[in-house]
C-alpha cells in the first residue's frame, strides 16, 4: 500500500501491484484510471459546491463524467484490456 497525498489530504490508495507484475491490466485498474481522471477534472469539487450552495454544476462536467464512465465500462469489457488503457486516446478530452 502506498500513501498518496492529494490537496493536503492524506489518503491511502491500494495499488494493484499484482496486475502490473503479470502485465495484464484488470477491470479495477481501468476503474482507478477513470476515478483519477474524474478527480482531476474538478468534478467532485463542483459536485460538493452544488450541494453546498444549490448552484448547479456545469453541464460540461456532468457530460464529461458520463463520457468517462462510458469509456471505463467499454475498456473494462475488452478481453484483453489494452496494455495502454491509460492513453488519452481511449478517454474523452476535457
Amino acid at each position: 500500500m502506498f500513501k498518496v497525498i492529494e490537496g493536503g489530504l492524506g489518503r491511502a490508495v491500494e495499488m494493484n501491484v499484482q496486475a502490473e507484475e503479470r502485465g495484464r491490466p484488470s477491470r479495477e485498474d481501468v476503474r482507478r484510471e477513470a476515478a483519477r481522471r474524474l478527480s482531476e477534472s474538478g468534478y467532485h469539487l463542483s459536485r460538493i459546491r452544488e450541494f453546498a450552495t444549490g448552484m448547479p454544476m456545469l453541464a460540461a462536467l456532468k457530460h464529461l463524467s458520463l463520457q468517462i464512465d462510458f469509456a471505463a465500462e467499454a475498456l473494462s469489457r475488452l478481453d484483453p484490456i489494452p496494455e495502454d488503457f491509460r492513453s488519452d486516446g481511449y478517454w474523452p478530452a476535457r
